[in-house]
């Protein structure tokens, strides 16, 4: 299966974030998988234990009105439970347990969503530390240049109000 790049942007572009773990909600990932929200949501609480904390997340009252305030709600009011928030590997347990062709091969585009959001996150990581590198250094080389420019000053202050010679000759 060719993995092409707008359909991954399309999937990260519904990767948020929660509790510190990068989802996806169960509306989206249901969308993906060619099953009804409510569907999803039956298999994964039938099988519950394929579901640990770190691949399912039930978001709090004020944490789901968080993540629906992203997107816009039915005129029926909304949804009327909380959404489910799979991590990526909770996806990947969703698409094995609803275990259909579409699901299979749409997992690939989530992993793959996830796989480019932790790229650019490490790339992130990367320039932050190099920026960092090159901000210390800078201040190294501007405190070196700044004692260099007060004695430079200092120099020129003294050429600009010679002290008298000590020894001078008298005019006698």
């Amino acid at each position: 299966i060719g993995v092409t790049s707008p359909a991954i942007a399309g999937i990260a572009a519904r990767i948020l974030w929660l509790r510190g773990h990068k989802v996806m909600l169960d509306r989206d990932l249901a969308a993906l998988y060619g099953v009804e929200t409510r569907r999803l949501n039956e298999q994964v609480r039938r099988n519950r234990e394929h579901f640990p904390e770190d691949f399912l997340i039930e978001p709090t009252p004020e944490e789901a009105t968080e993540l629906m305030s992203h997107f816009a709600t039915s005129k029926r009011g909304g949804h009327r439970k909380p959404p489910l928030a799979f991590t990526e590997h909770g996806a990947l347990m969703a698409a094995s347990v609803r275990s259909s062709p579409q699901a299979v091969e749409m997992s690939i585009y989530v992993v793959s969503a996830f796989v480019r959001l932790r790229e650019a996150l490490a790339g992130n990581r990367e320039l932050v530390c190099r920026m960092a590198e090159l901000e210390q250094r800078l201040t190294c080389k501007l405190a070196d240049h700044e004692q260099a420019i007060t004695q430079l000053l200092a120099a020129i202050r003294q050429l600009m109000h010679p002290s008298e010679p000590r020894n001078a000759p008298s005019d006698s």
